[in-house]
């Protein structure tokens, strides 16, 4: 498989009414409950939407260095003088039109890629390794909780 390009939103996991794991398409994701904020509030679900937008329109790069950024488009309505003053004053990093994290290196293992989360810590006394196979079984890239395809 080609590892390197760009991934764009696939699926958001969830949790369904038995508490497994699901995976919400856009519209689905868009559409779903919001219990962890006051769905009475105009302004919080405003603000929930505008986030669920930003995740639908995120997507991933993966770079022929081997290194692996995630992309967030541009908040609604930010004019471009704002963004200029964000990039001036390092609040943001820019790629390809969109805001871009800090790169992760990535790895090929026996063919499979590998990136690294940069989270680190222990389970039950052992060490954890930051280095996480990226892609699932159905050949999915997976960053938290968000899954991305090849486009």
């Amino acid at each position: 498989m080609q590892y390197t390009g760009k991934w764009v939103f696939h699926s958001m996991m969830a949790r369904d009414d038995d508490f497994n794991i699901i995976y919400l398409n856009a519209e689905e994701y868009l559409n779903s409950p919001m219990p962890y904020i006051d769905e009475n509030d105009k302004d919080e679900v405003e603000s929930e939407m505008r986030e669920r937008k930003r995740m639908i329109n995120s997507f991933v790069k993966i770079t022929d260095d081997m290194k692996m950024y995630l992309m967030m488009a541009l908040p609604e309505g930010v004019s471009q003088q704002e963004v200029d003053a964000a990039v001036a004053a390092g609040h943001i990093k820019l790629m390809d039109g969109a805001i871009v994290s800090e790169a992760m290196d990535c790895e090929l293992r026996d063919g499979e890629l590998w990136f690294n989360s940069g989270i680190e810590g222990e389970i039950f006394g052992e060490k954890t390794d930051p280095w996480v196979k990226a892609i699932d079984k159905d050949g999915l890239l997976t960053f938290a909780a968000t899954r991305y395809v090849k486009e």
